[in-house]
């Protein structure tokens, strides 16, 4: 993400710096969010591994993978720090449980994005699209502040969606497996080991191709628009 920022340092410095702040405090914001969701659901629903772990915080730095973390900053897809979870621990009904647990954490980056939304479509906030580079003539609060926003919708979004990918070990994938045969489960477990290597290939493979951003830019644009009423394309 931030290498289509270098052709701005040349034109303007200070206008590529708050793109680099906007991108790390929207980084600094969903992953935490996203891992919260997870470690919250999880202790709801009975288990407090996450929690003893010291991962029920909103603490930036309890969340963030540093392989992940540079993922999203350089291609703007990636992941935080797994949430623990003994899935044997969880109350009631186990595959709806787990189901719950692993949906949170796009749930909690959707919830951010609505607040945030919210605000532009009141009319709190202007929608700066992120697909374009702000035009800043007077550098007021407001400004500065729409173009944050519009990176705060934009990453978590992004970051919902994605996880919500059947890739190993995203969300998406820990759905499929926990509502699979115990068998095919056990089976899809074994696999999941494998993940962080499958996700770099993926995001690495994603940012050559640009196949990974084609797959996921309608998703995303819908949810902005649904949001906050306005679409990556709108100016």
């Amino acid at each position: 993400m931030i290498f289509r920022y270098l052709s701005v340092l040349g034109d303007d410095p200070f206008v590529f710096l708050l793109l680099l702040g906007s991108v790390t405090v929207a980084l600094l914001v969903a992953i935490p969010v996203h891992e919260f969701g997870h470690a919250l659901a999880a202790t709801l629903c009975g288990d407090d591994t996450a929690k003893r772990r010291g991962r029920l915080s909103l603490n930036p730095f309890t969340h963030l993978e540093p392989v992940g973390a540079l993922m999203i900053f350089l291609a703007g897809f990636g992941w935080g720090k797994p949430v623990p979870v003994d899935y044997r621990r969880l109350r009631g009904n186990r595959r709806l449980a787990a189901v719950s647990v692993a949906l949170a954490g796009a749930l909690g980056n959707f919830v951010v994005a609505a607040v945030l939304g919210a605000l532009i479509r009141a009319g709190v906030v202007a929608w700066e699209s992120p697909a374009y580079y702000p035009v800043i003539e007077t550098w007021e609060v407001g400004s500065v502040a729409a173009v944050l926003v519009g990176y705060l919708i934009l990453i978590n979004v992004i970051l919902g969606v994605f996880n919500l990918l059947p890739v190993p070990p995203l969300d998406g994938f820990k759905v499929v497996s926990a509502l699979l045969p115990i068998g095919s489960a056990r089976t899809a477990m074994r696999v999941e080991q494998y993940g962080a290597v499958v996700l770099v290939v993926l995001v690495v493979a994603g940012i050559v191709t640009g196949v990974l951003w084609d797959v996921l830019s309608t998703p995303v644009d819908v949810f902005i628009q649904f949001f906050a009423g306005k679409g990556l394309e709108s100016i």
